[in-house]
Formats: C-alpha cells, sequence, structure tokens
C-alpha cells in the first residue's frame, strides 16, 4: 500500500486570503469613490440651482409654491444624481462582464451565439420603451409631491392660523386627498412598468430553451462538443442572469433620467430681468427718479398700472396714497427691477433703469417692507445684512437711530439674541425695528418704505415711526400709507386709483380740490374737521 503524501502548497491558503482581502478593499474602495463622486457632483449641481433660483424673477415666485421650488430645485438634483451616479458601478459592472460573456458565447459556437445576441437585443427592447411610458404619470407624481410638500410647510408657517380656525379636519382631509392621488399615480407608474421585468424573464427563457434544443442539436450533428456547449450554456446564463435584472432598476433609472431633464431645463430657463451687454454702475442719486409713461401687468391682458408719469427730485419724500388693490406696491416694485415694465420707461438721472447694472441699482435703494423677512440667527447678523463689512460704530448708529438700543439692552444675550426661523421670537415693532436698522447702515440714497407701520399697534408705531423719521432723513423717500397722517408733510403725495395716478400734489393742495381722491380718504379717516 503506498501512501499519499501529496499535499496542497503552503501558501494557497495564504494566497485565498490576500486575495479576498484585495477584493474587499477594492469594493469599499468602489463603493467609496461612487459615493464620492455622487455627493460632489450634487452639491456642485446645488449650488449652481439655488444660485439660479436666488436670480429668478419675481414673476417665478408668484406662480410657483414652496413645495414646487423644494422639488425642482433640491429633490430632483437629489434624484437625478443619486439615481445615475449611484448605478454606475452596476452598470460598468454589468457591461464588462457581458461583452466578456459574449465572447466566450462565440467562441465556443458562433451560430448559438448570434442566437443568443438575437434574444438579448428583444429582452432589451422593453427597456426602451420606459421613459416614454411613464414621462407624463412621473411629471404629474411629482407635482402631486410638491403639493404635498407645500403642505407640509403650510402646517408650519400657518400653525397658529389652524389653530385659531380650527382647521385640522379641513387640512387633513386636503392633505389625505393630495397623498390618495400620490398614490394612484405612484401606482400608475408602477402597473406600466412592472410588466417589463416578468417579461424580459419570459424572453431569456425562451432564448435559453432554444438555445439548449438548437445546441443538443448542433452536438449530435458534430459540429460543437459536448464541452462546448456545457461552457456554452454556463456563459448564457451568466449573461442572462444581470440582464434580467436591469428590469428591476429600469423604472428608478428612468425616473432619474427625467429628474435631470427637468434640472436642465430649470438650469436652461431664461431669465427676464439680468443686466444689458453694456450695462454702468449706478454710483448714487444726483438727481432725480422719473416715470415716463408707464404700463404694467402680471398677467397678460390685464394691466395693473396705466400710463403713469411723475419726477421725484432728489432729496424729496413722496407719497403714495389710494384704495388697496390700485398699484401702489406695484410702482415702488418696479423701481429696484423686481418686476420689469411692459411700456414706458423709469429713469434714475435722465438714464432707464435697464441701463444700469442690477447689483449697483439694488445697493442704492433700501427696502423696508410691511411684513419684513428676517434670516434664522441673530439681532446682529440680521442688521449686518444691510452691510456685511460695517465697522462697530456704523452698527451703534443704526442701533441708535433705529431705536433698539434699550431693546438689546434687555435681552441677556443682546445683539447676539437668536431671533429664531422668519424672527419668529420677536413682536411685530421688533422686527420692523432691526429691518429699519438693516436698511440704516446700507445707506442707500433711495428709501422705499411699504406700509411700514401699517400692521403695528399705536404703541409700536410711535416707536417705529421716531425710527423712519431717523432712516429718511437726507434721503430721496417713497412711502406707502394707509395712515394718512403719517404723510401730510410729504413733498409730494400721488393718489393712485385702479391703475392709475388721478392726482398729485401737496396736502394742502390736495384737499383743496373739490370732492378729490386723497381729501375723500383724508376725510374717511379723520372727518371733515381732520
Amino acid at each position: 500500500m503506498v501512501e499519499n503524501n501529496a499535499a496542497s502548497p503552503w501558501y494557497i491558503p495564504l494566497l485565498i486570503v490576500i486575495f479576498t482581502s484585495i477584493q474587499g478593499l477594492l469594493n469599499y474602495l468602489s463603493t467609496y469613490l461612487n459615493d464620492w463622486v455622487t455627493y460632489k457632483v450634487t452639491n456642485d449641481l446645488k449650488r449652481a440651482l439655488y444660485n439660479k433660483l436666488m436670480h429668478k424673477s419675481s414673476f417665478y415666485f408668484d406662480s410657483k409654491t414652496s413645495g414646487d421650488t423644494l422639488k425642482r430645485f433640491n429633490n430632483d438634483a437629489d434624484r437625478a444624481c443619486s439615481g445615475l451616479l449611484g448605478n454606475i458601478k452596476l452598470i460598468v459592472s454589468r457591461i464588462f462582464s457581458s461583452l466578456s460573456l459574449i465572447f466566450v458565447l462565440i467562441y465556443n459556437s458562433w451560430q448559438l451565439a448570434l442566437i443568443a445576441i438575437f434574444i438579448l437585443i428583444c429582452a432589451l427592447i422593453p427597456l426602451s420603451k420606459v421613459k416614454s411610458r411613464i414621462k407624463s404619470v412621473t411629471n404629474k407624481s411629482e407635482s402631486n409631491n410638491a403639493m404635498v410638500i407645500t403642505s407640509y410647510n403650510e402646517a408650519y408657517n400657518g400653525s397658529k392660523t389652524i389653530k385659531a380656525f380650527n382647521l385640522y379636519n379641513i387640512q387633513n382631509l386636503k392633505f389625505s386627498n393630495q397623498l390618495n392621488n400620490l398614490f394612484n399615480l405612484k401606482i400608475k407608474i408602477t402597473q406600466k412598468t412592472g410588466s417589463i421585468s416578468p417579461l424580459m424573464h419570459i424572453i431569456v427563457s425562451i432564448g435559453i430553451g432554444f438555445a439548449i434544443g438548437y445546441g443538443s442539436y448542433l452536438v449530435q450533428k458534430g459540429t460543437i462538443t459536448s464541452g462546448n456547449f456545457v461552457s456554452f450554456i454556463t456563459a448564457l446564463i451568466m449573461l442572462y442572469t444581470p440582464i434580467k435584472g436591469l428590469g428591476g432598476n429600469a423604472k428608478n433609472m428612468q425616473s432619474a433620467l427625467l429628474a435631470l431633464e427637468r434640472v436642465e431645463k430649470n438650469m436652461n430657463a431664461k431669465e427676464y430681468i439680468i443686466d444689458k451687454k453694456d450695462s454702468i454702475p449706478l454710483k448714487t442719486l444726483t438727481s432725480s427718479i422719473e416715470f415716463n409713461h408707464v404700463f404694467f401687468e402680471y398677467k397678460k391682458g390685464n394691466p395693473v398700472l396705466k400710463d403713469i408719469s411723475f419726477k421725484v427730485n432728489k432729496g424729496e419724500t413722496v407719497a403714495l396714497v389710494g384704495n388697496s388693490g390700485g398699484g401702489k406696491s406695484t410702482i415702488v416694485n418696479l423701481i429696484p427691477r423686481f418686476y420689469d415694465i411692459k411700456k414706458g420707461s423709469i429713469k434714475i438721472d435722465n438714464i432707464d433703469i435697464k441701463n444700469y447694472t442690477l447689483e449697483s441699482l439694488r445697493q442704492n435703494i433700501s427696502v423696508v417692507f410691511q411684513d419684513n423677512f428676517l434670516f434664522a440667527g441673530t439681532i446682529k447678523d440680521n442688521i449686518l445684512m444691510g452691510k456685511l463689512n460695517a465697522t462697530q460704530e456704523e452698527l451703534n448708529h443704526a442701533i441708535d437711530n433705529a431705536c433698539l438700543r434699550e431693546f438689546i439692552n434687555e435681552l441677556p444675550e443682546g445683539i447676539n439674541t437668536y431671533i429664531g426661523e422668519k424672527g419668529v421670537l420677536l413682536s411685530g415693532g421688533q422686527k420692523q425695528r432691526i429691518a429699519i436698522a438693516r436698511a440704516f447702515i446700507k445707506n442707500a440714497p433711495i428709501i422705499i418704505l411699504d406700509e411700514a407701520t401699517s400692521a403695528l399697534d399705536n404703541k409700536s408705531e410711535a416707536i417705529v415711526q421716531k425710527a423712519i423719521d431717523n432712516l429718511m432723513k437726507d434721503k430721496t423717500v417713497f412711502v406707502i400709507a394707509h395712515r394718512l397722517s403719517t404723510i401730510k408733510n410729504a413733498t409730494k403725495i400721488l393718489t393712485i386709483n385702479e391703475g392709475t395716478l388721478s392726482e398729485q400734489g401737496t396736502h394742502q393742495e390736495l384737499m383743496n380740490i373739490p370732492n378729490g381722491k386723497y381729501k375723500t380718504l383724508y376725510e374717511m379717516q379723520f372727518g371733515k374737521t381732520g
């Protein structure tokens, strides 16, 4: 009896461990690099989209909801990049493995290989139809998804209104209907794509069955050997297995491509309020601001301003009065080019404002709205939005002139007090004074006050009005006010009604017009002896 002393070389187990470790390391590196590239590209895309969003005209924000904006400028970027880049490793590996297996098929039997490739092409045809089948439904689904996001935003921003009016049931019903619509649309997508994977399985099964039958025939004829046949069938199954799996990924891939299309559409969207090629910087206001036969409309065919003409000299205070919805806010919104006019011209120092760079034009204008937006951060952060490089002396000057010193001194953290998102932790008067301080530190020569005190109580209004008086010193001011007592001393008063300029003059001049629009408004507020 001969003893078998043959044994595996000692290095075989070591090689197994080494190669397995290398394989694991390469898998980790590929995953890491794939994710790194995905996140990097996504962030770069979001930066570009965010910049695009900030430069959108006011027309865009008038027509879009917060949910639609979030979906278009954030969610679509995530979906496009993660859906495409996240599958690159899978797609590349399957392409190269498929090509190598096709060479194996051809090597073993070119006749059977032709059949296998034909069946492969047939199996991939359904994938080419996915995008067209789901495009309209997917876009509707995304729109409904945006409505759901908007509902969340409304629940957050309108929480007090919901509580005050007991709107729980109404809001829940609306939200439930949105979810049901979204559910139905997603099911439609599944209905349109769910049959693709089973169909590919059936086509592949037919191909394998046909290859086995025809291959057996070739073996019997002696055209190929049984070894070639077994090798061919093994390679064929290895080829078809990942191909069948593509059906499950098709919906996600096509959804990502549709998201990419939407992103591309947003990036290439034409902006209408932009700098002209030969635009010049506006250094400061030196003489006047003039409206010449200005026409404007938000919607085509519905004029809001009709043939508005007036002139404001440097240092003058102009008040715009009239019934709500008459076009007062629209007029002041045209000066910093939040919107562009349809016809006529607006000139600063006898030059059309469209000939100035947008940045320099807006740098020369400070706006205090009725409901001013404050950013999440501290009081100091929000004041410095007016001038990021302001000195401590300028900051203190703005605080004092905005009548904020006493309020800030009462706070434990003073000017570094966190005010919450949109200044939720502040009263209306406090928010207005911070906005005035922000406008004060900007030190622009043109001031726009759009009903800056109309939402305040008498005590708050008195304090804010004092701050406004400080802000208006040595400036050219446009002021909109429902309380006519605050604008009696204006250099000029414009009465705006239904988009037309019906009267202009000083308070006394307008009061002397029998049955005048301004006189009627004034007497309604204060009586004939006012």
